[in-house]
């Protein structure tokens, strides 16, 4: 019987109840903040990442011709774009313009990389060579675009165990306005 007493005593007892539920909320809590917080860094990078290909592209198409120093530039205006996260090592920007003529298949008349340190080959192809286009997209004989594509390794901030690091690709395809941009001047 005096076993019984304090065994009943501490079962009845609620004090630690708060702090039992707690520690039992507290990791899914905080996994779920993390994970919250990494999705929301992804999607930011995504949304820069597009716009640094819609930017690039545009400005290019506008241009009635264009020099290498030019696209430098437009490099350089890159890195403000896509702030607050940087180029880098971990991406690049490639500008290409593709041309077809006389019922031959598009080629890439000119191609220009840079904004970032990342070895990445144009999903194009190089200059000089015939062009892949993307499924449904073609340039009529005669015509040009100017693509601007976007790469970037993607490593995750917080969650690297649960997640993989991937290269991420956007492009942007736009058609000149004032010239036709098939040589770089």
């Amino acid at each position: 019987m005096r076993f019984s007493n304090p065994l009943k005593r501490l079962f009845r007892d609620r004090s630690g109840n708060a702090l039992i539920e707690t520690a039992i909320v507290m990791p899914i809590l905080t996994l779920n903040i993390l994970g919250g917080m990494e999705i929301s860094r992804y999607v930011l990078l995504n949304q820069k990442l597009d716009r640094v290909a819609a930017s690039i592209g545009d400005l290019v198409a506008q241009a009635e011709t264009i020099s290498a120093l030019d696209i430098d530039n437009l490099f350089e205006a890159a890195k403000f774009v896509i702030k607050p996260f940087s180029l880098g090592s971990n991406g690049a920007v490639i500008v290409s313009s593709i041309g077809a003529a006389d019922g031959n298949p598009p080629m890439v008349n000119w191609q220009r990389n840079g904004a970032g340190s990342l070895v990445a080959a144009s999903a194009l192809g190089a200059a000089g060579a015939n062009a892949t286009l993307p499924q449904g997209f073609t340039v009529p004989s005669g015509s040009n675009t100017i693509v601007a594509e976007v790469f970037y390794d993607y490593t995750p901030w917080l969650m690297s165990g649960i997640t993989s690091p991937s290269r991420l690709y956007h492009r942007a395809l736009f058609r000149p306005r004032l010239g036709s941009l098939t040589t770089l001047q």
